[in-house]
């Protein structure tokens, strides 16, 4: 655990970092996870895309981007409801799938406690 936290901070540092584009979507309709993977495959078939996750708790969807591809909050929106989902939010954030993840995560095992 300790080496995965050096290296999201070490990959925060770089320069790199700064540039990583993700969409990051609030999603209704999710409730299994089988769901989830149906969002996530379609979502991994796209060129455009480095990382897909999907977070049933929180119903938030996190598409990064390839370095210097771009993608349409529509074509986006597009993917997910032709899946059977409904897009109640987008935004593009700074952040990596990864830390996405991790961010989630961390909030999930602070609220059980």
């Amino acid at each position: 655990m300790k080496k995965l936290l050096i290296t999201l901070m070490l990959t925060a540092m770089t320069p790199a970092a700064f540039a990583v584009t993700t969409l990051k979507a609030e999603v209704n309709g999710m409730v299994c996870a089988f769901c989830a993977k149906g969002i996530e495959k379609k979502l991994k078939a796209l060129p455009e895309g480095h990382a897909a996750f999907v977070d049933l708790k929180s119903r938030v969807v996190a598409f990064q981007l390839k370095d210097g591809q771009t993608l349409t909050d529509e074509k986006f929106n597009k993917v997910i409801q032709d899946a059977g989902y409904s897009v109640t939010k987008v935004e593009r954030v700074n952040q990596t799938v990864a830390d996405i993840q991790a961010q989630l995560s961390k909030s999930g095992k602070e609220g059980s406690k």
